[in-house]
């Protein structure tokens, strides 16, 4: 059996926001698009179904934390790569050799205290997460401490 992981996941709220992924059928989305090689491979060769997501809304004011999803398939092509209509189509990628790879994401819970990225980077903790030493990436691994932490500063207890 493996252990749990924990992950940050952003994504702008304009865009997809934690109350798109709740209102969203059995509260579960395809996490497409995403195309940086980093986070690809976290999500084709290292996350598991049941894994945790911290639910993080970037371009925000204040950028923060807003809740909880898990991870909800193991990660199979991302069918926006082979769509030439998609703003995700990748002319390079082919069904037979896909680049792109993704995860289903459903929804667990949202934080009764967002925490916003101000509060992490002064947190004598949390300032030290993955997601402040590679900002670009949209998905960055994070610690059970790091979990919990996030959670007490939220005021919300994990489910």
């Amino acid at each position: 059996m493996s252990v749990k992981q924990y992950w940050l996941m952003k994504s702008e709220p304009d865009v997809f926001s934690i109350d798109h992924l709740q209102s969203a059928k059995d509260q579960k989305t395809m996490w497409e698009g995403v195309r940086n090689y980093t986070a690809r491979n976290y999500m084709r060769d290292t996350m598991k179904v049941g894994d945790g997501v911290l639910f993080y809304h970037s371009n925000a004011n204040p950028p923060c934390i807003v809740g909880t999803a898990e991870i909800a398939s193991e990660s199979y092509p991302d069918p926006t790569q082979f769509n030439p209509d998609s703003d995700y189509f990748d002319a390079k990628s082919s069904e037979d050799n896909p680049r792109w790879f993704l995860v289903d994401v459903k929804f667990k819970q949202k934080f009764n205290h967002i925490v916003n990225r101000e509060v992490l980077q002064h947190h004598p903790i949390l300032k030290d997460m993955v997601i402040f030493k590679l900002n670009r990436l949209s998905i960055t691994p994070v610690t059970e401490q790091e979990w919990l932490l996030v959670h007490e500063l939220s005021l919300t207890k994990p489910l």
